[in-house]
Protein backbone atom coordinates (compact mmCIF):
# COMPACT_ATOMS: atom_id res chain seq x y z
CA UNK A 1 0.00 0.00 0.00
CA UNK A 2 1.57 3.35 -0.95
CA UNK A 3 2.29 5.76 1.40
CA UNK A 4 -0.60 9.00 1.70
CA UNK A 5 0.36 12.02 -0.28
CA UNK A 6 1.96 15.09 1.64
CA UNK A 7 -1.64 17.30 2.47
CA UNK A 8 -1.77 20.67 1.33
CA UNK A 9 -4.20 22.76 2.69
CA UNK A 10 -5.59 25.83 1.56
CA UNK A 11 -8.51 28.07 3.44
CA UNK A 12 -10.35 30.46 1.25
CA UNK A 13 -10.72 29.72 -2.58
CA UNK A 14 -10.51 32.72 -3.94
CA UNK A 15 -8.10 33.83 -6.65
CA UNK A 16 -5.57 33.87 -4.51
CA UNK A 17 -6.18 30.60 -2.92
CA UNK A 18 -6.54 28.85 -6.16
CA UNK A 19 -3.42 30.42 -7.33
CA UNK A 20 -1.52 29.01 -4.52
CA UNK A 21 -2.86 25.56 -4.82
CA UNK A 22 -1.69 25.14 -8.29
CA UNK A 23 1.51 26.12 -7.00
CA UNK A 24 2.38 24.07 -4.06
CA UNK A 25 -0.27 21.35 -4.84
CA UNK A 26 1.50 19.21 -7.60
CA UNK A 27 1.79 15.75 -6.31
CA UNK A 28 0.35 16.34 -3.20
CA UNK A 29 -4.04 15.74 -1.60
CA UNK A 30 -5.24 19.51 -1.72
CA UNK A 31 -7.99 20.34 0.95
CA UNK A 32 -10.09 22.96 0.28
CA UNK A 33 -12.21 25.14 2.60
CA UNK A 34 -14.02 28.24 2.41
CA UNK A 35 -17.34 29.43 3.86
CA UNK A 36 -18.92 29.67 0.23
CA UNK A 37 -20.16 26.70 -1.37
CA UNK A 38 -20.79 27.88 -4.59
CA UNK A 39 -16.81 29.11 -4.31
CA UNK A 40 -15.90 25.63 -2.77
CA UNK A 41 -17.02 23.93 -5.76
CA UNK A 42 -16.29 25.68 -8.39
CA UNK A 43 -12.58 25.93 -7.09
CA UNK A 44 -12.62 22.36 -6.66
CA UNK A 45 -14.05 21.85 -10.23
CA UNK A 46 -11.40 23.29 -11.81
CA UNK A 47 -8.23 22.14 -9.76
CA UNK A 48 -9.78 18.70 -10.48
CA UNK A 49 -9.97 19.69 -14.00
CA UNK A 50 -6.70 20.49 -14.09
CA UNK A 51 -5.20 17.17 -12.96
CA UNK A 52 -5.13 17.65 -8.91
CA UNK A 53 -5.87 15.31 -6.01
CA UNK A 54 -8.73 17.77 -4.45
CA UNK A 55 -11.14 17.22 -1.37
CA UNK A 56 -13.49 19.80 0.33
CA UNK A 57 -15.15 21.16 3.08
CA UNK A 58 -17.06 24.12 3.81
CA UNK A 59 -15.67 25.83 6.83
CA UNK A 60 -16.49 29.15 8.56
CA UNK A 61 -13.47 29.88 10.49
CA UNK A 62 -15.07 32.48 12.88
CA UNK A 63 -16.47 28.36 14.29
CA UNK A 64 -13.89 27.01 16.30
CA UNK A 65 -15.33 23.29 16.13
CA UNK A 66 -15.34 24.38 12.14
CA UNK A 67 -11.88 25.11 12.05
CA UNK A 68 -10.95 22.04 14.66
CA UNK A 69 -12.98 19.24 11.99
CA UNK A 70 -10.99 20.46 9.22
CA UNK A 71 -7.84 20.16 10.87
CA UNK A 72 -9.07 16.95 11.98
CA UNK A 73 -9.94 15.66 8.37
CA UNK A 74 -7.00 17.08 6.92
CA UNK A 75 -4.59 15.34 9.38
CA UNK A 76 -6.62 11.74 8.56
CA UNK A 77 -5.90 12.44 4.88
CA UNK A 78 -1.99 12.43 5.22
CA UNK A 79 1.06 14.44 6.41
CA UNK A 80 0.25 17.66 6.60
CA UNK A 81 2.84 19.98 4.65
CA UNK A 82 1.46 23.23 4.29
CA UNK A 83 -1.47 25.41 5.23
CA UNK A 84 -2.50 28.81 3.80
CA UNK A 85 -4.67 30.85 5.35
CA UNK A 86 -6.03 33.45 3.00
CA UNK A 87 -9.93 33.88 4.33
CA UNK A 88 -10.73 36.84 5.17
CA UNK A 89 -12.80 39.86 4.27
CA UNK A 90 -11.88 43.52 3.29
CA UNK A 91 -13.40 46.82 4.34
CA UNK A 92 -15.30 47.21 1.71
CA UNK A 93 -17.18 43.26 1.78
CA UNK A 94 -17.99 43.71 5.70
CA UNK A 95 -18.72 45.61 8.96
CA UNK A 96 -16.40 45.59 11.50
CA UNK A 97 -18.37 43.19 13.69
CA UNK A 98 -18.35 40.43 10.94
CA UNK A 99 -14.28 41.62 9.92
CA UNK A 100 -13.23 41.08 13.53
CA UNK A 101 -15.05 37.77 13.48
CA UNK A 102 -13.40 36.57 10.53
CA UNK A 103 -10.44 38.33 9.89
CA UNK A 104 -9.27 38.16 13.68
CA UNK A 105 -10.78 35.28 15.85
CA UNK A 106 -10.88 32.81 12.14
CA UNK A 107 -7.00 33.45 12.03
CA UNK A 108 -6.57 32.75 15.94
CA UNK A 109 -8.49 29.82 15.35
CA UNK A 110 -6.99 28.58 12.48
CA UNK A 111 -3.46 28.73 14.17
CA UNK A 112 -4.66 26.75 17.29
CA UNK A 113 -5.94 24.17 15.45
CA UNK A 114 -3.32 23.63 13.03
CA UNK A 115 -1.21 23.76 15.97
CA UNK A 116 -2.75 20.64 17.15
CA UNK A 117 -2.30 18.10 14.77
CA UNK A 118 1.11 20.10 13.37
CA UNK A 119 4.03 17.70 13.19
CA UNK A 120 7.62 17.61 12.02
CA UNK A 121 7.96 19.67 8.97
CA UNK A 122 4.78 21.54 8.91
CA UNK A 123 4.56 24.84 7.62
CA UNK A 124 1.53 27.36 8.25
CA UNK A 125 1.04 30.47 6.16
CA UNK A 126 -0.73 33.38 6.92
CA UNK A 127 -2.27 35.83 4.45
CA UNK A 128 -2.10 39.29 6.43
CA UNK A 129 -1.87 42.88 4.80
CA UNK A 130 0.40 45.54 5.27
CA UNK A 131 -2.82 47.44 6.93
CA UNK A 132 -1.45 45.48 9.88
CA UNK A 133 1.98 48.03 9.22
CA UNK A 134 0.56 51.15 7.87
CA UNK A 135 -2.55 51.18 10.67
CA UNK A 136 -2.72 54.92 11.55
CA UNK A 137 -3.07 54.63 15.48
CA UNK A 138 -0.62 53.92 17.58
CA UNK A 139 -1.80 50.08 19.33
CA UNK A 140 -1.38 50.04 22.87
CA UNK A 141 1.28 47.68 24.01
CA UNK A 142 -1.36 45.78 26.51
CA UNK A 143 -4.12 45.91 23.65
CA UNK A 144 -1.11 44.46 21.38
CA UNK A 145 -0.29 41.77 23.46
CA UNK A 146 -4.33 40.61 23.95
CA UNK A 147 -4.30 40.45 20.30
CA UNK A 148 -0.75 38.47 20.25
CA UNK A 149 -2.23 35.96 23.15
CA UNK A 150 -5.40 36.18 24.42
CA UNK A 151 -7.23 32.72 24.06
CA UNK A 152 -9.87 32.53 21.31
CA UNK A 153 -12.44 32.37 23.70
CA UNK A 154 -11.90 35.53 24.76
CA UNK A 155 -10.09 36.97 21.92
CA UNK A 156 -12.82 39.54 21.44
CA UNK A 157 -13.67 40.60 24.70
CA UNK A 158 -11.12 43.87 24.50
CA UNK A 159 -12.70 47.10 24.69
CA UNK A 160 -11.09 48.12 21.76
CA UNK A 161 -13.11 45.58 20.05
CA UNK A 162 -16.25 46.70 20.69
CA UNK A 163 -18.79 47.21 17.97
CA UNK A 164 -21.92 48.46 20.01
CA UNK A 165 -21.12 51.75 19.96
CA UNK A 166 -22.82 51.98 16.91
CA UNK A 167 -25.59 50.52 15.08
CA UNK A 168 -25.23 48.20 12.78
CA UNK A 169 -24.51 49.00 9.06
CA UNK A 170 -24.92 52.82 9.36
CA UNK A 171 -22.46 55.46 7.77
CA UNK A 172 -20.46 55.18 11.49
CA UNK A 173 -20.31 51.33 11.44
CA UNK A 174 -18.99 51.18 7.95
CA UNK A 175 -16.27 54.10 8.10
CA UNK A 176 -15.22 51.94 11.16
CA UNK A 177 -14.37 48.96 8.67
CA UNK A 178 -10.65 49.94 7.73
CA UNK A 179 -9.55 50.38 11.33
CA UNK A 180 -11.55 46.92 11.98
CA UNK A 181 -9.86 45.46 8.92
CA UNK A 182 -6.08 47.29 9.92
CA UNK A 183 -6.70 45.94 13.92
CA UNK A 184 -7.46 42.21 12.30
CA UNK A 185 -4.26 42.24 10.55
CA UNK A 186 -1.97 43.53 13.08
CA UNK A 187 -3.56 40.75 15.06
CA UNK A 188 -2.53 38.55 12.50
CA UNK A 189 0.90 38.91 12.29
CA UNK A 190 1.49 39.65 15.90
CA UNK A 191 -0.65 36.14 16.62
CA UNK A 192 2.14 34.44 13.99
CA UNK A 193 5.35 35.68 16.20
CA UNK A 194 3.44 34.79 19.14
CA UNK A 195 2.64 31.54 18.12
CA UNK A 196 6.37 30.55 16.81
CA UNK A 197 7.90 28.83 19.66
CA UNK A 198 4.59 26.38 20.07
CA UNK A 199 5.09 25.38 16.89
CA UNK A 200 8.82 25.28 16.62
CA UNK A 201 8.24 22.55 19.44
CA UNK A 202 6.84 20.45 17.08
CA UNK A 203 9.28 21.03 14.35
CA UNK A 204 6.87 23.27 12.52
CA UNK A 205 6.93 26.90 11.23
CA UNK A 206 4.48 29.56 10.83
CA UNK A 207 4.92 32.91 9.28
CA UNK A 208 2.78 35.65 7.59
CA UNK A 209 2.58 37.58 4.51
CA UNK A 210 1.45 40.69 4.01
CA UNK A 211 0.63 41.82 0.51
CA UNK A 212 -0.20 45.80 -0.25
CA UNK A 213 -2.53 46.18 -3.17
CA UNK A 214 -3.33 43.54 -5.05
CA UNK A 215 -5.26 42.60 -8.76
CA UNK A 216 -7.57 40.24 -7.14
CA UNK A 217 -11.04 40.55 -7.26
CA UNK A 218 -11.26 41.73 -3.70
CA UNK A 219 -7.73 44.36 -4.78
CA UNK A 220 -10.10 45.56 -7.73
CA UNK A 221 -13.63 45.90 -5.22
CA UNK A 222 -11.87 48.64 -2.54
CA UNK A 223 -10.09 49.94 -5.95
CA UNK A 224 -13.61 50.66 -6.95
CA UNK A 225 -14.84 51.65 -3.64
CA UNK A 226 -14.71 55.21 -1.65
CA UNK A 227 -11.31 54.69 -0.42
CA UNK A 228 -10.58 53.61 -4.35
CA UNK A 229 -8.54 57.27 -4.92
CA UNK A 230 -6.39 57.02 -1.58
CA UNK A 231 -5.19 53.60 -2.81
CA UNK A 232 -4.40 54.36 -6.21
CA UNK A 233 -1.90 57.10 -4.77
CA UNK A 234 -0.61 54.07 -2.66
CA UNK A 235 -0.05 52.38 -5.85
CA UNK A 236 1.30 55.49 -7.67
CA UNK A 237 3.47 56.62 -4.35
CA UNK A 238 5.65 53.15 -4.18
CA UNK A 239 8.75 52.51 -5.06
CA UNK A 240 7.43 49.75 -7.21
CA UNK A 241 5.14 52.16 -8.89
CA UNK A 242 2.55 49.59 -10.08
CA UNK A 243 -0.49 47.18 -8.67
CA UNK A 244 0.86 43.21 -7.46
CA UNK A 245 -0.31 40.14 -8.79
CA UNK A 246 -1.53 37.30 -7.29
CA UNK A 247 2.13 35.72 -8.97
CA UNK A 248 3.84 38.40 -6.59
CA UNK A 249 2.30 36.63 -3.34
CA UNK A 250 2.26 33.16 -4.40
CA UNK A 251 5.87 33.50 -4.84
CA UNK A 252 6.24 34.75 -1.73
CA UNK A 253 4.11 32.04 -0.23
CA UNK A 254 5.55 29.25 -2.04
CA UNK A 255 9.17 30.36 -0.81
CA UNK A 256 8.05 30.38 2.84
CA UNK A 257 6.45 27.37 2.87
CA UNK A 258 9.76 25.60 1.13
CA UNK A 259 12.34 23.96 2.74
CA UNK A 260 14.63 26.67 1.85
CA UNK A 261 12.56 28.67 4.53
CA UNK A 262 13.68 26.50 6.90
CA UNK A 263 15.34 28.58 9.23
CA UNK A 264 12.62 31.58 9.09
CA UNK A 265 9.56 31.37 11.34
CA UNK A 266 7.89 33.48 13.28
CA UNK A 267 8.18 36.25 10.91
CA UNK A 268 6.18 38.49 8.35
CA UNK A 269 7.08 38.96 5.14
CA UNK A 270 6.09 42.24 3.08
CA UNK A 271 4.78 41.94 -0.42
CA UNK A 272 3.75 45.64 -0.99
CA UNK A 273 6.27 46.76 -3.90
CA UNK A 274 7.94 48.97 -1.18
CA UNK A 275 4.43 51.18 -0.10
CA UNK A 276 5.20 50.68 3.56
CA UNK A 277 8.76 51.83 3.71
CA UNK A 278 7.64 54.60 1.40
CA UNK A 279 4.83 55.83 3.49
CA UNK A 280 6.90 55.43 6.47
CA UNK A 281 8.99 57.73 5.49
CA UNK A 282 7.39 59.57 3.07
CA UNK A 283 7.60 63.20 5.92
CA UNK A 284 11.60 62.80 5.12
CA UNK A 285 12.27 64.16 1.98
CA UNK A 286 16.07 64.86 3.02
CA UNK A 287 16.69 61.87 3.24
CA UNK A 288 15.22 60.38 0.25
CA UNK A 289 16.63 63.63 -1.89
CA UNK A 290 20.06 62.16 -1.18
Amino acid sequence: MPAPKNVVVIIGCGGMGVAIARQLGSGCSILLADASPAQLENATSTLQQEGYTVDRTETDVSSLDAVEALAKKASQIGPIKTIVHTAGLSPMQALPERIYQVDLLGTANVIDSFLEVATAGTSLVVIASMAGHTIQEALAADFEQHLAISPTGTLLSHPELNTNVYEANTPEARKASPRAYGISKRANILRVQASAAAFGAKGARINSVSPGVISTVMGQRELDGPYGQHIRKIIDDSPAGRIGTASDVVNAVAFLASDEASFITGTDLLVDGGSTSSQTWSKSPGLLSR
